[in-house]
């Protein structure tokens, strides 16, 4: 039975911080939404400094050493927790895909508040991927909402005082083939979803307080993947993708940059209107785009993934991509784990874990190492370290410069796929059966 009890926490002190609409801008370290998106406070992975500095540096889940506690979670989902003053939000699914759930946690206490089914699906498609289930993408949080999306099995917006569903929509569909991945984002009045299925290829806005379409725009991409009959090579493999964008200010102007199987795209966050389009070989991409003083940093992809630096001026119109890319890294780049940018630097991880070490301006490869196991969550920069986690148990804190450095592995029992979330000095980590809270004690 499913538990449907009201939310013990303080409302008004929960709405009364609210979190800024510009993704543009870091939000104080006192805000109570602490951690509202899969990336943190500022959609970059960075732990604000005086959370940082209160982090664990040592856990163990066999021992309980710094395990405040533990709660066993049903169904799979690689979704991140988002937290927002007292609670801690994520989705999850049947392994088959016909229920899927939005999980609501009080953080001090472990106490399960909120195991609500959002969507029934009597019919879900096979997922075709033994990597993905059918609660991949992560929600994001505001003060007075909670975004929750499963791709073309429905997306909806939850009051987070009370739990209850506030509009959804399902009839915003694509064939995934091989499961959702696109997590939601909202920047102002918009609330912006991925689409990238082997039907059809778009980016949409919804109205967050209503839910209404405000716009929608194909890809104009040329995939060319047809075989001599018309029909999508590889099964439509090659259109692919399971972006989240994200909004920069460019030449004065709020734009969505979105990556997409075969080409990368600018949009104008509030009409939609294409702006630029970088075409790149790569498909299934994944990766988060980071802006990096005048360079912006894309990941193409899963499969022959690049990582590009483009060059961000006043000048990018139309097709950019002789114009503008001023770095093409051709190996070893990430596919599903986000990098993260600290001083200059960024930091990634292959799915097999090779870690590299690269300068953002130039693409200069500065060390590359190796952590054990496979690394689908994104790593988290904190006080000078990186916290990698992976498929066994482990997260690795490694130190955050020019020289490859562990300076601290962590064990839990259980594989972990989602990323690591933070608030108030505290770490949570999702694992395949339990979520844990991990604190210095």
């Amino acid at each position: 039975m499913m538990m449907k009890t009201r939310l013990s926490m303080n409302r008004f002190t929960f709405l009364a911080f609210g979190l800024s609409c510009s993704l543009a801008s870091a939000q104080p370290a006192t805000s109570p939404l602490f951690w509202p998106d899969k990336a943190g406070p500022t959609l970059d992975g960075i732990v604000p400094a005086d959370e940082a500095a209160r982090l664990p540096m040592e856990w163990d889940g066999n021992s309980g050493k710094n395990i405040v506690w533990s709660v066993p979670l049903e169904g799979q989902g690689h979704s991140t927790p988002v937290i927002g003053g007292d609670m801690i939000w994520f989705t999850a699914a049947t392994d088959d895909g016909k229920k899927q759930f939005v999980y609501g946690i009080d953080r001090h206490s472990g106490k399960i508040i909120h195991h609500k089914l959002v969507f029934e699906n009597p019919a879900p498609e096979e997922l075709g991927n033994p990597l993905n289930n059918y609660a991949a993408p992560s929600p994001f949080l505001e003060a007075d909402a909670l975004y929750v999306h499963f791709g073309t099995y429905g997306t909806a917006r939850i009051d987070p005082a009370t739990g209850e569903t506030v509009w959804q929509r399902r009839d915003i569909n694509v064939n995934h083939y091989r499961g959702p991945g696109s997590s939601p984002v909202a920047h102002g009045d918009l609330l912006y979803l991925t689409f990238d299925g082997i039907d059809a290829q778009f980016v949409i806005a919804l109205n967050k307080k209503t839910g209404e379409t405000v716009w929608k725009t194909p890809r104009t991409t040329d995939y060319g993947d047809l075989d001599a009959d018309g029909q999508p090579t590889r099964g439509g493999d090659m259109r692919k993708a399971y972006h989240t964008p994200r909004v920069f200010e460019i030449a004065g102007r709020q734009v969505l940059v979105s990556v997409g199987s075969r080409a990368a795209f600018g949009y104008d966050a509030l009409t939609g209107q294409e702006l630029w389009t970088i075409r790149h070989g790569g498909f299934n991409a994944a990766i988060r785009p980071i802006l990096a003083g005048d360079v912006l940093l894309l990941n193409t992809g899963s499969e022959r993934a690049h990582t590009l630096g483009v060059r961000v001026d006043d000048k990018m119109q139309g097709d950019i991509t002789e114009s503008h890319v001023l770095w093409d890294r051709e190996k070893r780049n990430a596919s599903e784990s986000f990098p993260v940018l600290v001083d200059g630097l960024l930091f990634q991880t292959t799915r097999g874990g090779i870690v590299t070490c690269l300068r953002a301006a130039t693409g200069e490869d500065i060390w590359e190492d190796r952590l054990e196991g496979q690394h689908l969550p994104s790593p988290i920069a904190a006080a000078g370290h990186l916290y990698f986690s992976n498929d066994r148990g482990a997260t690795h804190i490694i130190r955050a410069g020019d020289k490859f450095e562990i300076v601290a592995k962590n064990q839990l029992p259980d594989a972990m796929t989602a990323s690591p979330a933070v608030a108030d000095g505290a770490l949570f980590l999702r694992t395949k059966t339990h979520l844990y809270k991990i604190a210095n004690k």
